[in-house]
């Protein structure tokens, strides 16, 4: 039986360089594709597949609110998260959060195909760099603030960082207002911010979001 593939990416023609280039191999059917996090979760709802290729920045419920969802409604489904940012700053929290694999978007196509057939195997997929990164971590007695962050405060800090609104992530997250609204005041006491405009100059400045 081929490994099936769901496929979510915003930009057409990136997702169409992904899918071309797995259904190059024999053994790999991409069986859907999605261009934001809740046609990804509606197709893995509808679809049988065994990994999803998703990427973090996408219109709608953040990369990481559709991983954690995902992993809750389909503890079978391998996700494997494919991303521009750097892989020291989001790799280590993508694994953590239930990720079978984490891999940058500028990485060749051969690794893609790798990755993919490693994570149907029953496999994680890290990188040589990103393995190195997370040893760092660990051998590090000085860490960025936001690495202290628990995995639902992150959560919370990137969908701010990106612009959503208290009452847009708690919807996504399925949290009440007050319930984000006290994530929200930890993340800023965290990081020593005291504005949402702080915050996203912060990512930015990490590296965690794009150029806002």
């Amino acid at each position: 039986m081929p490994i099936r593939v769901l496929v979510a990416d915003d930009h057409a023609i990136v997702r169409r360089g992904i899918v071309q280039i797995l259904t190059q191999h024999p053994g790999i059917e991409v069986v859907g594709e999605a261009q934001d996090g809740a046609e990804m979760l509606n197709l893995a709802r509808e679809k049988t597949a065994d990994i999803a290729i998703l990427d973090l920045n996408m219109p709608g419920p953040g990369g990481l609110a559709v991983l954690s969802q995902l992993r809750a409604e389909h503890p079978s489904l391998a996700v494997l998260v494919l991303s521009i940012h750097d892989e020291e700053q989001y790799g280590t929290r993508v694994i953590r959060s239930g990720a079978a694999g984490y891999l940058a978007k500028n990485a060749a196509p051969e690794n893609l195909v790798d990755a993919v057939r490693r994570v149907a195997a029953g496999h994680r997929y890290i990188s040589a760099d990103l393995a190195e990164a997370m040893l760092r971590q660990l051998e590090s007695n000085e860490q960025d603030p936001h690495v202290t962050l628990s995995d639902r405060e992150f959560q919370v800090f990137h969908e701010l960082a990106i612009g959503r609104t208290v009452s847009e992530i708690a919807d996504t997250l399925s949290l009440s207002v007050k319930t984000v609204s006290t994530y929200r005041s930890r993340v800023l006491e965290k990081l020593g911010l005291r504005t949402n405009a702080d915050l996203a100059r912060y990512a930015v400045a990490k590296g965690l979001v794009g150029t806002v």
